[in-house]
């Protein structure tokens, strides 16, 4: 079990007010010591309890982005019957994108000891994530240590979300981007050294009776993003792991994310409609070894 310190204690005892919206509200909660700029927010449903969560990883090149950038997510998916746990993670250079998924498995550990305190059920959580933290998410899940770290397997996540990433097998991005200003953004963010490189690729995690949970893999219409999200859901079906694609060549890499939440937004559709498949309680299909206690 997490320790909590007196520092994390008190952000939490600070910041859980209802909100305005109906909904339970938190910000700014410390979920990690690890560094002061480790804090999330909570939306959930204010009646009832047992809801599905999901934590959102926000995108920004691995070197910015913002928890709070979120539009009217938390209150669409409030609306819907799930909690919303929104993260800041800390950025490169500061630390590396295999350290960042490290801060992604200390918030999902967060949500799944503080579940039930905002209504939330521990045992069907999601991880969603855009661009960057499409990257992120799917990192956590399909390298086993970000997880291990913190005292979890990754079938304690009941499914993935990721939105137009093209991260997923740095080193062929690095090789295929077709803008010299691209290849810079992935150089800058995971260095030149190709093992480092594969080490931070999610799709040279993938492997049979891992445990790793289903995935829901939406692209746009640009050639990387399609290749990538395509490469990757192969690799999962491969190794025996559900993995659905959905294209959207409409929309762009932004209007994807923004757009998330609004109504008769197909994106919206296939994420709810994933999310509805996978929030019954049941046993993970996976297998894999116990993972060791938290610190």
């Amino acid at each position: 079990m997490i320790r909590t310190s007196g520092f994390a204690l008190l952000g939490l005892l600070l910041t859980a007010a209802p909100g305005d919206d109906g909904s339970r509200t938190r910000r700014d909660v410390p979920y990690s010591d690890a560094s002061p700029a480790l804090t999330l927010n909570v939306d959930a449903p204010r009646e009832g309890d047992g809801h599905p969560v999901v934590v959102w990883i926000h995108g920004g090149a691995w070197r910015f982005g913002d928890k709070d950038n979120v539009g009217g997510k938390p209150g669409a998916f409030n609306r819907r019957g799930y909690a919303w746990v929104g993260v800041e993670y800390r950025f490169v250079p500061e630390v590396t994108p295999r350290e960042q998924a490290g801060d992604v498995a200390r918030a999902v550990r967060w949500a799944r000891d503080h579940a039930e305190e905002f209504g939330g059920d521990p045992k069907r959580i999601f991880l969603m994530g855009h661009s960057a933290g499409a990257h992120l998410a799917a990192l956590t899940v399909t390298d086993e240590r970000p997880l291990q770290s913190v005292g979890l397997k990754r079938s304690d996540l009941a499914g993935v979300i990721l939105l137009d990433g093209a991260g997923y097998d740095v080193p062929r991005q690095v090789r295929e981007a077709r803008l010299p200003a691209l290849r810079k953004l992935y150089l800058d963010a995971f260095g030149e050294d190709p093992k480092a490189q594969e080490e931070a690729s999610p799709i040279g995690h993938v492997a049979k009776d891992r445990g790793i949970p289903p995935f829901l893999i939406l692209h746009v219409g640009r050639v990387d993003s399609r290749a990538q999200s395509n490469a990757l859901a192969a690799r999962l079906r491969d190794a025996g792991v559900e993995a659905t694609v959905g294209a959207f060549p409409s929309k762009t890499h932004m209007t994807i994310n923004r757009e998330l939440g609004a109504a008769g937004d197909k994106p919206t559709r296939a994420v709810f409609d994933f999310l509805e498949a996978h929030s019954r309680p049941e046993s993970p299909a996976g297998v894999e070894p116990e993972a060791p206690a938290a610190p």
